[in-house]
């Protein structure tokens, strides 16, 4: 069987990032260094690799090319969570919202652009 167990997400300056997915995101931090990261969560690892110099265009709400990904962390309150994110000026990339499928949603940017979704269900 495979089992889904990592993603990484390349970032510019790691102790930026740990802060972001660890304060501002609350997950928890299995392990720490300046070119690799990890992240607990309920099933899966959430790596951190310091990226090589270059940048990839900002990407815009359905407007995402191929080649891009992006993550989605579940909450119990996502209001909380919008004010914890609108009080530490991260940016809003598509506010929060009632989804067809009876979750409310919105997205935010990590601090290298990538779209994080958070999503809290009834």
């Amino acid at each position: 069987m495979t089992r889904f167990s990592y993603t990484i997400l390349f970032v510019r300056d790691m102790a930026r990032s740990v802060a972001f997915y660890r304060d501002l995101i609350g997950l928890p931090l299995r392990m720490e260094s300046p070119q690799w990261s990890e992240f607990d969560t309920a099933g899966c690892t959430l790596a951190l690799h310091l990226a090589a110099a270059g940048e990839l265009p900002p990407v815009e709400e359905n407007k995402i090319p191929a080649g891009h990904a992006h993550t989605g962390f579940q909450v119990d309150d996502i209001d909380a969570f919008a004010a914890r994110m609108e009080g530490a000026s991260v940016p809003l990339m598509r506010a929060v919202k009632l989804e067809d499928f009876g979750g409310r949603m919105g997205v935010w940017r990590d601090p290298d652009g990538i779209p994080v979704s958070i999503l809290q269900m009834p």
